[in-house]
């Protein structure tokens, strides 16, 4: 029996955050390949509170509240509980961190039909109006600047819930150079994680890294890849999620078998 439309055979190094791989991991291992968990990047707790604890008395002052992550959701849920205001309007960067929100909240999302990206968010109807506005996003500590400075430039007021912050795990890539079977493919699913992972590998081991073929969730990813200095262009999901990733691997898999 054929198997090229399976991963049987391709070995994936899944660098999502520990507590995020789990689905990844699943979907390739489904299509008979070999998943490793290896965290390039984890979620912890923001380093101060202070800025936070205003803003569950505050929320029925904001029109529009937006999410950059799932991440962020779930750290708004953890501020802001399980009741929203009636009149808050939600909106996602992207699908995953749609289907969060409806988790937590069972309310209809703004979400862009095409991308997970700030851009992409910036170009749905509702987000061109935006005059006397009030908008909150919640995201991590740090990141792009785009979205809040385009609505601020349309008319808003926006303000900031950082509700996380990123870090470096402290792991060894030697894990991965000398796993057996070798790694065939690696995900990154943020540019900062692909920073980490470069920044992770010591001089003996970059080389390693750089003759990879990785797998990733935006042209972004591959701009910073082929930056870093990684030997062959990144591969693209079509769709900026889990299944994205697994289907871009199925072809390459696909095609990779049938040169």
């Amino acid at each position: 029996m054929s198997d090229l439309g399976t991963l049987a055979g391709v070995t994936v190094a899944v660098t999502r955050p520990a507590a995020q791989a789990g689905g990844l991991c699943y979907l390739i291992e489904a299509r008979g390949g070999t998943a490793i968990a290896f965290p390039a990047i984890e979620i912890l707790e923001p380093e101060s509170q202070q800025q936070l604890t205003s803003i569950p008395d505050r929320l029925n002052q904001f029109d529009l509240a937006i999410f950059i992550s799932a991440n962020a959701v779930e750290g708004a849920a953890k501020l802001i509980g399980d009741t929203l205001p009636a009149t808050l309007q939600l909106a996602a960067v992207g699908n995953s961190t749609r289907y969060a929100i409806e988790r937590h909240w069972q309310r209809p999302v703004i979400c862009p039909h095409q991308g997970s990206n700030s851009e992409a968010l910036l170009a749905t109807p509702e987000l061109q109006q935006l005059k006397g506005r009030h908008i909150i996003i919640f995201r991590g500590q740090g990141g792009r600047e785009l979205l809040a400075q385009t609505l601020s430039q349309r008319g808003a007021a926006v303000e900031y819930a950082e509700v996380y912050r990123r870090a470096r795990p402290d792991a060894d890539l030697g894990d991965l150079v000398s796993h057996s079977p070798p790694v065939d493919l690696i995900t990154a699913t943020s540019n900062e994680t692909l920073q980490n992972l470069y920044d992770m590998a010591t001089p003996d081991q970059r080389d390693w890294l750089l003759a990879q073929q990785l797998v990733v969730i935006s042209p972004r990813g591959a701009e910073l890849a082929a930056a870093l200095g990684f030997h062959r262009p990144a591969i693209v999901a079509d769709q900026s999620n889990e299944q994205g990733l697994v289907d871009a691997m199925t072809a390459w898999h696909k095609d990779n078998r049938t040169q």
